[in-house]
Order: structure tokens, then C-alpha cells, then sequence
């Protein structure tokens, strides 16, 4: 569906995207990465919409560079804002499926059907003036989805969607993927890709870090360096044996009954400190941890490329 070999963009003398090599079949992807990551560099260069400064993309088996064919076969998602004060939803969606070669009446067809999907129908005559920010980002995916593309592409989806908006989201993409055909879904925030169940794409600094399945993305946390945060009455008992037994690089007594647990390898201490805490008849109140998020995995992610650690999961 996809392919990118040794795909590199530069603007100036700032790297958009950094010397990608990338095959993806038809399927669900997750495209992850922090803010200014390369994401939308990398969506642009997919559909044509930029040029490979070395390098090539192909795109269903052609060069996407100018052809504008193969646009009615993708639909997309910008994260860019829509801002047409004086044209309805109905009007805004219908044009930008006229766009793909279709006549006024299929397109005004395509578009009533595509607001319905996404809930939007009680608001389609409105000027998009009035529209909130989760009102005009469901009208954006409307007219990605209202020609029924083989490939759609979200970038930031879930942007100003309020948390029922959220969940109907997930839902429709669920039942997009499910019914075989391929999406690509760009965010910064894990748990809202997870929900899609995707393969994963991780990026940043314009580079294609590590790829796998959202068990091998966690993998690749639970073998880094964690921190934990543990409650229990005899924390100092707790301290003792996890020295003994883990790969401990420090413990902090934060307070009477909490400490702070920093492990070099995350996965020893999940799957055996249950057995520890059996044997030692050791209570715990609260078992916590801020690492497991986006940030601190691009920053393994990092780590391991740069040399710093050993590889813990496939990447």
C-alpha cells in the first residue's frame, strides 16, 4: 500500500523527516509521536503533497508527486483548522467531495450519509461559523470518509472532540478497520491510538524509531528503566528485599509508609515481586507509576538508538 525508501525531507536546513525506509501493507496503523515529531511531514510526503528531498515514496505502486488521481483512493484528515464562516456543513462537505471528480448530486448524496455517520446531520445547514471545535472536526472527517477511500488518514482526530464525541470516534474507526479497509491514525496521545487497536508506527525527530504491536510497544517499557511508587506499612522491609533480589538503582522514602522505586529493568520486578510480597506476607496499599506514557517511551525509544541501553522488545 505504502513504501518509502530511504525517504528524507528537508526544509532548508531543518530535517522534516529523516531517512525512513518503510513498507506497510493494507491494515490499521497507529502513527505516534511527540508534537513537531515529523508526522504531518511524513502524511504530506505519503499522499504527494510534498516532494522527498532524497529518496522516494510510492503510493499504491506510483509516485504520488502531482498525481491527483490517486487522492480519490485516500481520504484525509488535516490537522489544520476549517475556517469557512460563510458555507454550511452540508456545503463545505459536498464541494470538498466534488474535488474527487464526483457530480453535485452524488456528493451532496455522499455528504448527507457521511454527517449522518458522524452524527452531524441536526447541524449540516449551518454555517460552520457556528460551529464548536468538535462540531467542525467531525465535519472534517465526514468528508474524509463520505467517498469511502481504501486508505484513510487522521491526522490528530480527536482533537476538541469532548469525551463522548471521543468514544463514538473510536467507535467508527473500530468498525472502519473491522470492515477490512486501512487507516492511518497520526496523534501524540497513546491510549487514544491503543483504542484502535493498531499496529504502531513510532516517530520522532523526523525518524522512524521502532514499529510492532501495542504488546510490543509496552514491551519495550516494561524492559527500559521504571519508576514505581509503592504504599505499604512495612516499607522498609519492602526496601530491603527489593535490593536483594531486583536490579535496584535507587530507592527514596518519601515517606513513612511510600517509596519511590527506581528499577533498570521494569519487567523483573512485575513479574516477580507478586510472589516476593506472598512469601514475605508484605501488604501493599498502592502500586503506581508516572513513566508509563508517550514521553518516557520516545525517551527509551531514544536511549536505545543512541546506544545507551539494550534493546528490550523488538524495534
Amino acid at each position: 500500500m505504502i513504501e518509502l525508501t530511504n525517504t528524507t525531507k528537508l526544509y532548508k536546513t531543518v530535517i522534516g523527516v529523516n531517512d525512513i525506509t518503510l513498507n506497510l501493507e493494507p491494515g490499521t496503523y497507529g502513527l505516534l509521536g511527540p508534537n513537531g515529531s515529523g508526522k504531518t511531514t511524513l502524511i504530506n510526503l505519503i499522499l504527494g503533497q510534498l516532494r522527498p528531498t532524497i529518496g522516494s515514496v510510492r503510493l499504491f505502486g506510483e509516485n504520488p508527486w502531482r498525481r491527483s488521481g490517486l487522492l480519490r483512493r485516500v481520504g484525509l484528515c488535516p490537522a489544520v483548522e476549517v475556517t469557512y464562516p460563510r458555507v454550511s456543513g452540508l456545503e463545505w462537505v459536498t464541494y470538498m467531495i466534488q474535488l474527487h471528480g464526483f457530480g453535485f448530486d452524488d456528493a451532496s448524496r455522499m455528504a448527507k450519509a457521511a454527517l449522518e455517520t458522524v452524527k452531524l446531520t441536526y447541524a449540516m445547514d449551518r454555517p460552520m461559523r457556528n460551529y464548536s471545535l468538535g462540531m467542525r472536526q467531525r465535519a472534517k472527517i465526514a468528508q474524509a470518509i463520505a467517498h469511502e477511500p481504501e486508505l484513510l488518514i487522521l491526522d490528530e482526530p480527536f482533537n476538541g472532540l469532548d469525551p463522548v464525541g471521543r468514544f463514538e470516534m473510536s467507535s467508527l474507526l473500530k468498525t472502519w478497520a473491522g470492515e477490512g479497509r486501512s487507516l492511518i491514525l497520526a496523534s501524540h496521545i497513546l491510549h487514544e491510538v491503543e483504542a484502535v487497536n493498531p499496529s504502531f508506527l513510532l516517530i520522532s525527530g523526523g525518524r522512524l524509531l521502532a514499529s510492532g504491536s501495542p504488546a510490543e510497544v509496552r514491551s519495550i517499557l516494561a524492559n527500559a528503566p521504571y519508576t514505581l511508587t509503592i504504599r505499604t506499612s512495612a516499607s522498609k522491609k519492602l526496601a530491603s528485599l527489593l535490593v536483594e533480589n531486583f536490579d535496584i538503582e535507587s530507592i527514596e522514602f518519601t515517606s513513612d509508609d511510600s517509596l519511590l522505586v527506581s528499577t533498570r529493568t521494569a519487567s523483573e520486578v512485575f513479574n516477580n515481586l507478586p510472589t516476593l510480597l506472598h512469601e514475605h506476607q508484605i501488604y501493599v496499599d498502592e502500586m503506581s507509576s508516572s513513566d508509563d506514557s508517550l514521553k518516557t517511551l520516545f525517551s527509551t525509544l531514544m536511549k536505545m538508538h543512541r546506544g545507551e541501553m539494550n534493546r528490550g522488545a523488538p524495534a
